[in-house]
């Protein structure tokens, strides 16, 4: 086993959060939240075996808790930019189901018109500033989204999410230089799953403990136990107090692990399926959630059946419209593409 899945499925670390930090309807609201995504993710995962997803289709079953974690400690309007592993990022951030289900399979009732597929929705609205699928691409535009955020005082706070193989690339440290030196309200989001994809972070990164990124740019950063919710909740609002405060940007490294493949065409021969049981057994978010309701008396077996059968019915309805949602008329290739401006404008 590779020292940083070894690490990955050691003990839990606490990070300060516990039980006591988080109430009962913040936790059935977490709680809630990771099973949509697991459950959505699983389904996403059926329909792209039968050939109604195309193309690249990402999974994020296993890290739920970071997406879930960080949109807790967000306030109406910070925003989220990620990478092609997106799915997560868009339920959380109020997405509708059904329309991030139509527009996997390319449908016109998507969020981006059936036009973004997997790796590329985006909503305005849902202050969701994309799915991207140029490796590390999205961590300059993020920082660019905290700028506008900064020039406007307003208050707002950028998520820039990227995972372990993209904190290698060199618009990452040019993107941490901008931040640094302009003190721009950016939280860089590292999702640490060991295995970029599918090479083992120790075989890859000279320093694997990836937070520490940020030294020499005079950036703070911590690690975080990704498979912990409240923990991860709890890392991100000291980083939103920290931007907010006007202080300049924070790294936030979490620890998680990736159930799936890279994508639905990487059979993940590179770890062993023991090791991955090991994870899923000792460290799974959602079953840790699970244990905190049970212990604190807050949800019994039943309530916890209940809310997985109403997640279930969701996701049954959003691929159902996925599935029947009209393909976009052809026309839609040449709409958002370009702006015409009118003479004389």
């Amino acid at each position: 086993m590779a020292r940083a899945a070894t690490a990955a499925a050691g003990k839990r670390k606490a990070n300060g959060a516990d039980a006591t930090s988080v109430t009962k309807d913040e936790l059935l609201k977490y709680y809630r939240e990771m099973l949509l995504i697991r459950r959505f993710e699983e389904r996403a995962g059926q329909l792209y075996g039968m050939g109604l997803i195309g193309g690249f289709c990402h999974l994020y079953i296993g890290q739920e808790a970071i997406a879930v974690g960080c949109e807790a400690a967000k306030r109406p309007g910070d925003q989220f930019i990620t990478g092609y592993r997106d799915h997560g990022h868009m339920l959380v951030a109020g997405m509708d189901p059904r329309e991030v289900m139509a527009e996997l399979t390319g449908r016109i009732g998507g969020s981006s018109k059936g036009k973004g597929g997997s790796m590329h929705m985006f909503s305005t609205e849902a202050a969701f500033y994309g799915g991207h699928g140029i490796v590390g691409a999205q961590v300059a535009l993020g920082t660019g989204l905290a700028l506008a955020n900064s020039y406007r005082e307003d208050g707002k706070v950028s998520f820039a999410f990227f995972g372990d193989g993209a904190s290698n690339q060199g618009q990452v440290y040019e993107s941490f230089n901008m931040a640094a030196v302009w003190k721009l309200p950016v939280i860089y989001v590292i999702e640490n799953n060991q295995y970029a994809m599918g090479t083992a972070i120790d075989r890859s990164t000279s320093e694997v403990e990836l937070y520490k990124r940020g030294i020499s740019f005079n950036i703070p950063g911590e690690q975080v136990d990704g498979m912990d919710v409240t923990a991860v909740k709890a890392a991100a609002q000291r980083a939103c107090d920290h931007c907010r405060s006007g202080k300049g940007p924070y790294i936030l490294e979490m620890k998680t692990y990736r159930y799936r493949g890279h994508s639905m065409s990487d059979p993940a021969k590179y770890r062993t399926r023991e090791e991955v049981d090991e994870v899923r057994k000792t460290r799974d978010p959602i079953d840790h959630v699970e244990e905190m309701l049970e212990k604190n008396g807050w949800a019994d077996e039943a309530t916890l059946k209940a809310i997985d059968a109403e997640v279930k019915k969701i996701v049954a309805d959003a691929a159902e419209f996925a599935r029947t949602s009209p393909e976009p008329d052809p026309s839609e290739l040449y709409t958002h593409v370009y702006t015409t401006v009118e003479q004389g404008a």
